[in-house]
Parts: structure tokens; C-alpha cells; sequence
């Protein structure tokens, strides 16, 4: 099941993002759920992040969110999980 994670950062929240990226970056590799990923931009800067996700269900990616490091340094200011149907690419 493909999920689409949309997460919005909290205003002012840069450097909690570049804080945490490494560990966040490791997190994606170390699970091996992600199909592709990337952040929302405002011009040059990050201010969320697009995650596609695959998954069982919608309980794992539930705890995919919960446990990226990002989520855990309250970075984001809202998480949307959406089933998501790939159609082109």
C-alpha cells in the first residue's frame, strides 16, 4: 500500500530541520520503506517534506511518522497520511 506522508514544518523551525537531517536521512535508508521522498520548498527554503511510503497499512504508516527523527524533534507543525495510488512514472 503506497501512503503519502505530507508533513509541514513549524514556523521558524530551519534549524530543528538541518539539526536532524543526517538522522532522519539514515532513518529512510535503515527502513527501507520509502519510495521516494523530498522536501516542500518555499523558494530555496525547506519548510515540509513529501514522503511516499509503502507499506502494509495505514497502522505502519502511522508508526513510520512516528519515529522519524524529525517527528520526534517537533519539527512538524501537521502530518497528513493519505493513501496514494501511483498512476504515471
Amino acid at each position: 500500500m503506497l501512503i503519502a506522508l505530507i508533513a509541514r514544518d513549524k514556523d521558524g523551525a530551519l534549524q530543528t530541520r538541518l539539526d536532524n537531517r543526517a538522522a532522519h536521512l539514515a532513518y529512510i535508508e535503515d527502513t527501507g520503506v520509502v519510495a521516494q521522498a523530498g522536501p516542500l520548498l518555499d523558494g530555496d527554503n525547506m519548510i515540509g517534506s513529501l514522503i511516499i511510503l509503502d507499506v502494509a497499512d495505514m497502522a505502519a504508516a502511522q508508526g513510520w511518522a512516528d519515529n522519524d527523527p524529525y517527528a520526534k524533534a517537533g519539527l512538524f507543525h501537521s502530518v497528513d497520511l493519505i493513501v496514494w495510488k501511483k498512476v504515471i512514472g
